[in-house]
């Protein structure tokens, strides 16, 4: 689907390229009916965003509120409570839904929160700069916030990691096999295009296989934990890696050398094991910023095409253009936080699995020069059309003034695509311990939230424990 903004701008550019007719008549037919294409437009534009219309939701979550921003949510879905999805999921309506599931995560409703991952999963699209043509980049990374939504493929990763953590928490190990299915065909997707979101690969990893660990299928865990170590040390990993290894009929050159020095283990008893996961903060949003057009081609240098690179300077002599629009990210909250974590009324140690909005930050910085160069290339396009406009005017005062209403619409349509997964945690922690069978108290914190729960661990079994706090 393309974006409605889009087609408005190939109609302006199609009116505008059309052949010229030697009669005056025919010469005004064409050029007066730009202004009303160019009113369109311009009305079509003056919807608020996506940034504006969540603004109060996650103001809502600064405070410490998840509930309120949750019933804002709802409103937004057009919805009566968190146990509803519009009959139909709009495109402009999935990134609402992919905020809402994080919103559901924080208040324990693991359910609500699958499924509203499962619903973006298959509805959000997702843009691989590796691969994508400039004109795909260009349609998805500046078009407004009408269109559906185009994850980074950080994003479309964290949904099945994120869904992995709401079946865990539940106690189901077939819903969890199933998203870790998903979960390896993102894993196998971005190894094979050495995609910078490889990076998040980690923790999914880790989650995987502790669900086919517990799901008495050594070999397949293993298989999950060697992936996860290419990307952390995991100290919390070693003494199960050293249990588990007893089970596997082939244990990994990486796994042999984590469990290096690890000392025989008793004979397995009766007692469980404990698994805690943190997720707190949020990572950074996406903000609109221009530089100027030097710095602009400096940093595109390596995607812009010479042919662009060319017009631009060209552009920039005549004093033209002066600067470049493009999306950049902001700043999160919360990485600086310390998760706490008591078990029967001692505390443990939890190890940082993955700092989300540093590795968000890498995988835009390695894509950076190609969004750029994609503004650069839309830049040209916009002031080309205006030349256009003008010269099919005629020229004269009437000409110049449709072209600076052309180049006026297009400047608008270049705002940067902004939209986010907004309520995505800033940082992952979690924690393993090995627990007597029966009842134990958890205690978790992290950025002002908290929370207490009894579990009860079987002989030989599992428990899981999640917290996650927006603010």
């Amino acid at each position: 689907m393309r974006p409605p903004k889009l087609e408005a701008e190939r109609s302006i550019l199609g009116a505008l390229a059309a052949p010229a007719a030697p009669a005056h008549s025919a010469r005004w037919a064409r050029w007066s009916c730009v202004p009303s294409i160019l009113v369109f437009t311009l009305l079509g534009l003056g919807c608020a965003g996506h940034a504006a219309t969540t603004k109060d939701a996650r103001a809502a979550l600064d405070r410490g509120q998840p509930r309120e921003a949750l019933q804002m949510y709802n409103q937004l879905l057009e919805v009566d409570s968190a146990n509803d999805l519009p009959d139909q999921v709009q495109p402009d309506q999935q990134l609402y839904v992919l905020d809402r599931s994080m919103v559901l995560q924080s208040i324990d409703d693991y359910q609500n929160s699958s499924r509203d991952l499962q619903t973006a999963d298959k509805g959000v699209e997702m843009l691989d700069f590796s691969r994508s043509t400039m004109d795909d980049i260009s349609k998805f990374v500046f078009s407004d916030d009408s269109g559906p939504y185009v994850a980074p493929p950080y994003e479309k990763l964290m949904i099945n990691t994120m869904n992995m953590m709401n079946y865990l928490a539940r106690g189901d190990l077939n819903g969890a096999r199933i998203e870790a299915r998903r979960f390896a065909v993102m894993q196998k997707y971005l190894n094979e295009h050495e995609n910078p979101a490889r990076s998040m690969l980690g923790p999914g990893s880790y989650l995987a296989g502790f669900t086919f660990e517990k799901s008495q299928r050594a070999d397949e865990a293993l298989l999950y934990y060697d992936e996860a170590l290419a990307y952390g040390e995991y100290r919390s990993l070693k003494k199960p890696l050293k249990r588990l290894c007893k089970l596997a009929s082939k244990v990994s050159p990486r796994i042999k050398e984590a469990i290096e020095g690890v000392p025989d283990l008793p004979a397995d008893d009766d007692s469980g094991e404990l698994l805690v996961i943190v997720n707190y903060g949020r990572v950074p949003p996406k903000k609109a910023n221009r530089i100027p057009i030097g710095l602009a081609l400096t940093i595109a240098s390596d995607a812009i095409s010479p042919r662009d690179r060319s017009r631009a300077n060209q552009l920039a002599a005549q004093g033209l253009v002066t600067w470049v629009n493009f999306a950049s990210l902001g700043k999160p909250s919360g990485q600086y936080d310390v998760p706490r974590f008591m078990l029967d009324g001692r505390e443990q140690p939890t190890e940082m699995v993955l700092a989300v909005d540093k590795a968000a930050h890498q995988a835009y910085e390695d894509i950076k020069g190609t969004i750029i160069a994609s503004a650069i290339t839309r830049l040209i396009t916009r002031l080309v059309a205006g030349e256009a406009t003008r010269q099919a005017a005629g020229g004269g005062v009437v000409g110049t003034l449709l072209s600076l209403g052309t180049q006026a619409t297009m400047t608008a349509a270049d705002t940067p695509d902004t939209r986010s997964w907004a309520t995505l945690p800033a940082r992952i922690a979690i924690a393993r311990v090995r627990v007597p069978a029966g009842e134990h108290k958890v205690g978790l914190m992290a950025r002002g939230a908290s929370k207490t729960e009894t579990v009860n661990v079987q002989p030989g079994g599992w428990a899981a424990v999640v917290l996650t706090s927006l603010r």
